[in-house]
């Protein structure tokens, strides 16, 4: 996603690394706070990652990050929740139905964004091409910062044995190498 531009020439709106970590019965998805037009950081404190549904009859049982064009990530948060709805708080059914109409309805095929979603179940990634990703292991992470963050967690995952702990520490390994990714971090756990 380092390609900021959009195919109508307007610079967008990034948000960068989030990181997802299931171990013994935790689950935690963070993210960092950066957003960056280009090369210039224009919000330093923005909140990635959030509950789902937490008005509906779940209330809250999701959690999700983003990574990618910040417009297109509030389309996804708020089509995700509509599935939530319909499939009655279902995670991984509705996180299939979502990325079918995000890889085949016109308008949502133009949006740039990954996101990390999980429940007490499962942990997955989602992308507009279609895919609903599974993590091997119990970890993934997405952006820019993503591969840092992702191998500072595998490297930890042997000697820690707190979701929160490794995920934490990872978002700062990866805000001390990646440009776009600071450490306000955003943490939610399930």
């Amino acid at each position: 996603m380092h390609d900021q531009t959009a195919s109508h020439g307007l610079t967008q709106w990034h948000g960068t690394t989030i990181i997802g970590v299931k171990k013994n019965g935790k689950t935690v998805i963070a993210g960092d706070g950066q957003v960056s037009m280009g090369n210039t950081v224009m919000k330093p404190n923005a909140r990635k990652v959030r509950r789902i549904g937490e008005g509906g009859p779940d209330k809250g049982k999701v959690i999700a990050g983003f990574a990618g064009a910040t417009a297109d990530a509030f389309t996804l948060f708020e089509r995700l929740e509509r599935k939530l709805e319909q499939y009655s708080g279902q995670l991984l059914r509705s996180a299939v139905e979502l990325a079918k109409d995000w890889r085949t309805d016109k308008y949502l095929r133009n949006l740039e964004a990954l996101m990390i979603v999980a429940d007490e179940e499962c942990l997955l990634v989602l992308t507009g091409n279609g895919d609903v990703l599974e993590p091997e292991g119990g970890i993934t992470a997405i952006g820019s910062g993503g591969n840092y963050a992702l191998s500072a967690a595998r490297a930890l995952d042997a000697y820690e044995e707190d979701a929160e702990v490794i995920a934490r520490r990872a978002m700062a390994v990866a805000a001390e190498i990646c440009v776009f990714t600071n450490d306000r971090v955003t943490v939610e756990t399930i």
